[in-house]
């Protein structure tokens, strides 16, 4: 049985400019323990889907149009606040993308680290900030103790992202939301910050959704991966068969951007052109005017995900067709 099940879900915001579909009709499962991973372009609505499931978007110009997201019995989409409230921050947590916006300025680190468990654990505030201390010790943060009292600025950008962490597993949360952790940092760090989700996941066995533009660390990290475009999944399958089977022209145009498989003396792929104003309708793939094999029925069109195999998923019309056999070729694999 899913641990988290989130379905059909729609998230719109009412602007001047008119009505952004930022999140149209999502779909996934989240099994215990699993690693998930929500890959795409900054704008393709994988942040504001999460923020939706833990009612962190802004009413208004937000709204909830659509959808469910049961986890464990409740429909978070649908409960009331009071219980929303005791589930978020105990029993799924999230590591935000900017720590410095993230973390409150004006608060000692050790007040905002406790929060939760006053909150939650209902313990007394000696307790708390020994569980506090322990917790900064368990994500490397060397004389915790002392440090627990720094103010944020007083932390360098790994330290903070490690502070985010704990504080997001400080109440040893069943789901683990993680936005860009390592946007930012550098490459040796970066790899720091995985390894230590990695280990507190096998300590905890907590599930963990990972958002993130980088298939790198998605490879890395992730057994099954959603691919999100233009507010909706485009391709879903697991992290093997995504990198070696791809089925949307996005997903291998993706792939074909990653640095580590540039040819030297070639110049760098770039995906043509810019996601689509999602304030104005999109009748058919959203993908169709950057797309290299895109034809006229794929801008007239509706188009939804299918399965073409086990646990794959694409939303390709000409993959659906049988028409493009092997996008592997577009990837140079």
């Amino acid at each position: 049985m899913p641990l988290l099940s989130v379905e059909n879900l729609r998230t719109y915001f009412y602007t001047r400019a008119g009505v952004v579909r930022a999140v149209d009709d999502v779909s996934f499962l989240l099994e215990p323990g699993e690693t998930l991973g929500i890959v795409g372009e900054s704008g393709s609505g994988k942040s504001v889907t999460c923020y939706s499931i833990l009612g962190l978007i802004p009413q208004p110009p937000g709204r909830i149009m659509g959808g469910r997201a049961i986890f464990d019995g409740v429909d978070l989409l649908g409960c009331d606040k009071e219980r929303l409230r005791l589930i978020r921050g105990k029993r799924i947590s999230m590591i935000f993308q900017d720590p410095m916006t993230s973390l409150n300025p004006y608060l000692r680190v050790s007040e905002q680290l406790i929060e939760p468990l006053l909150v939650h654990e209902k313990i007394s505030r000696r307790k708390a900030l020994d569980q506090a201390v322990t917790s900064l010790e368990e994500v490397g943060i060397q004389d915790a103790g002392r440090r627990l009292h720094f103010y944020p600025h007083e932390f360098s950008g790994g330290m903070r992202q490690r502070v985010m962490i704990a504080m997001a597993l400080i109440s040893r949360p069943e789901v683990l939301i993680a936005d860009e952790p390592t946007t930012a940092l550098d490459v040796t760090v970066q790899a720091q910050i995985l390894e230590l989700i990695k280990r507190r996941q096998r300590d905890l066995g907590t599930a963990v959704i990972f958002i993130t533009h980088d298939l790198g660390v998605i490879a890395a990290f992730c057994r099954e991966v959603y691919v999100m475009y233009a507010g909706r999944i485009v391709e879903s399958a697991a992290t093997g068969e995504i990198f070696a089977r791809p089925m949307h022209p996005y997903n291998a145009a993706l792939q074909q951007s990653i640095p580590a498989l540039h040819q030297k003396g070639k110049p760098l792929f770039t995906i043509p052109g810019l996601p689509p104003d999602l304030s104005k309708p999109l009748p058919g793939c959203p993908f169709s005017p950057r797309c290299t094999y895109a034809e006229p029925k794929c801008r007239e069109q509706a188009v939804t995900l299918q399965t073409m195999a086990e646990r794959h998923q694409t939303a390709c019309l000409r993959y659906q067709a049988g028409e493009l056999n092997d996008l592997r070729a577009a990837v140079g694999v």
